[in-house]
C-alpha cells in the first residue's frame, strides 16, 4: 500500500498530520487544484542526480527546478533530472512520480528550497496519486533533516531567461 513506510515513520515521530484524499491527478498543478491547497503550499519532489547519485529536490509546486541554482547550491559537477527508470526501484511502495519528500527514508539527501520555509505548513504527496499529507513544516524540517537552498524560480521567470 502507497505510504505505509512514511506513515510508520510519521506515526513512531508521533506527528500530527492530517491525510488528504483527492481524485486522480498527476502533475502538481492538478493535485493542488484537485485538494483545494495553494501551490505555493503544496511541495513537488523532484528527484536529480547530483555526480550521478540521486538526490530529492523539494519545492513549491508552483515553481520550476532550476538546475543551475541546484549546481551551486550543491556543489556538485554535473545536476540532471533522474529519469523514472532511474529512480523508480528506488521507491517501491510509491506510485510513481508521488514519492513523498523524505530523502532519508531511501537514502539519499534531501534539498528543500527555502520559499517553502516561509510557510507554517506543507503538505506533499503520500506515495500516491490520490492521497496528500499536511503537517507542520517544522516537525517536516525536523524529522526530513534536508538541506535548505535556493533552486526554484516562476515559471515566467524560466520563460523569459530562455528568450533572452
Amino acid at each position: 500500500m502507497p505510504g505505509t513506510l512514511l506513515r510508520e515513520f510519521l506515526d513512531n515521530q508521533n506527528i500530527k498530520f492530517i491525510s488528504i484524499s483527492h481524485s486522480k491527478a498527476f502533475t502538481s498543478q492538478e493535485v493542488a487544484e484537485s485538494a483545494h491547497i495553494s501551490g505555493r503550499e503544496l511541495a513537488k519532489t523532484v528527484i536529480v542526480k547530483l555526480d550521478d547519485k540521486l538526490a530529492m529536490a523539494v519545492l513549491p509546486a508552483s515553481l520550476m527546478i532550476d538546475l543551475a541554482l541546484l549546481k551551486q547550491a550543491t556543489g556538485a559537477n554535473l545536476v540532471t533530472l533522474a529519469t523514472e527508470a532511474e529512480f523508480r526501484e528506488t521507491f517501491p511502495e510509491c506510485e510513481t512520480g508521488a514519492m513523498p519528500p523524505f530523502g532519508n527514508l531511501y537514502k539519499m539527501n534531501t534539498f528543500v528550497d527555502q520559499r517553502l520555509r516561509e510557510d507554517e505548513q506543507i503538505a506533499f504527496n503520500a506515495g500516491s496519486h490520490t492521497e496528500l499529507i499536511k503537517m507542520s513544516f517544522g516537525d517536516f524540517e525536523r524529522l526530513a533533516n534536508p538541506i535548505a537552498a535556493n533552486f526554484s524560480v516562476s515559471p515566467h521567470t524560466a520563460v523569459k531567461a530562455s528568450v533572452a
